[in-house]
């Protein structure tokens, strides 16, 4: 029996707890989610190194799921723009049962490999996407369907499990294994394999796009200012990059679009938007070699 669906030993009269006996024995039990993470570092890194080269020659980022797994993906996905201008059309979603599963469970979605396969081949996939497939189980029939599927046109395929030596894992270019063993409630994967799964896909897409130069230092200098919120703060990391006052820092965010990138290399270079675009173009994007 797959790990994720035995029952806990430790938790058998889960029901007779009391509410902070309670509490306390589904929070702690999360932790074990950041230890599965943390083993599965050197895979996550291999990841990472694989999908670079793919992503910047013009790949994109595929994300299959079924489920709770396939609803992180869609999270991972659509949280790219705002964050890092990554553009909707290069961060792809499929979820078993179609996107409204993200809101009504579609019983036996999961359970059809001919139609994860079908799916995934009507968005054309090539040598350069990269596939994140997650399923806790690595057996799910949907997402094997769309692996098979991505392996025939050489796409770099990616397999996220919370079981180890399962068919995603051995069949996938990079097996990533998060081994955190049953849940609290037996077989209830939405839990700290959820959770595991969450950190790992941040964790990708993340190291990924400070390797596609959108972040300097520490900070998203490729932001998408697209509320209240995300403008102030546009605004402070210009100042705070550019070294400039806030009339100067707002003026330059206008003339450039609120691209933050464009914007601070402009007031650094004491050049103007066009200048500055040519200069972030001839650094592949990267600022730290645009300013220098």
């Amino acid at each position: 029996m797959l790990k994720t669906e035995t029952n806990s030993a430790e938790h058998a009269e889960l029901d007779l707890y009391g509410v902070d006996q309670l509490v306390a024995a589904l929070v702690d039990d999360h932790a074990l989610a950041v230890r599965a993470v943390q083993a599965a570092a050197p895979a996550i890194s291999a990841a990472v190194n694989a999908m670079a080269p793919r992503i910047a020659a013009g790949g994109r980022l595929i994300y299959v799921g079924a489920g709770t797994s396939g609803r992180l993906g869609i999270l991972d996905s659509v949280e790219l723009f705002p964050t890092f201008s990554w553009p909707h059309e290069r961060a792809v979603p499929l979820l078993a049962g179609g996107l409204g599963a993200m809101f009504d469970a579609v019983e036996g979605a999961e359970d059809n490999d001919s139609k994860g396969a079908s799916d995934l081949r009507l968005i054309y996939p090539v040598y350069n996407d990269v596939v994140l497939l997650i399923a806790a189980s690595g057996t799910t029939p949907y997402v094997l369907g769309a692996l098979r599927a991505a392996r025939t046109v050489g796409a770099l395929t990616i397999g996220i499990a919370n079981n180890p030596d399962t068919p995603l894992l051995r069949d996938a270019d990079v097996g990533i294994c998060l081994d955190t063993g049953p849940e609290v409630i037996a077989g209830s994967t939405r839990l700290k394999a959820g959770t595991a799964q969450k950190i790992v896909l941040n964790t990708l897409s993340s190291a990924l796009m400070v390797r596609l130069h959108k972040v300097y230092g520490n900070l998203m200098v490729d932001l998408h200012a697209t509320n209240a919120k995300l403008l102030e703060r546009a605004l402070r990391l210009t100042m705070r990059v550019a070294g400039a006052d806030e009339p100067s820092a707002r003026a330059m965010l206008e003339r450039s679009h609120y691209q933050v990138k464009l914007a601070i290399v402009a007031l650094r270079k004491g050049v103007d938007v066009e200048q500055a675009q040519s200069l972030l173009e001839q650094a592949g994007g990267d600022m730290r070699r645009a300013l220098r």
